[in-house]
């Protein structure tokens, strides 16, 4: 992403169509901002592998009612 936010912007919303809603420009942004920061924190070694994660899989599924 640009280091300059405003300018990011700006070029996000030129490149929908002219009749994106509020709605979309915003959830497009947001989207790409959870993008760049899962990718920054990829950068950063901040994951947990897939390998990690499932022996506490069917504990977490079982405590959000799945």
């Amino acid at each position: 992403m640009d280091s300059n936010p405003k300018t990011t912007v700006l070029r996000i919303i030129e490149s929908m169509s002219d009749d994106a809603s509020l709605e979309d420009i915003m959830y497009e942004l947001f989207f790409r901002q959870r993008i760049n920061l899962g990718l920054e924190e990829l950068r950063q070694g901040l994951t947990v592998s897939q390998d990690d994660v499932k022996p506490s899989l069917p504990q977490w599924l079982q405590s959000v009612g799945h």
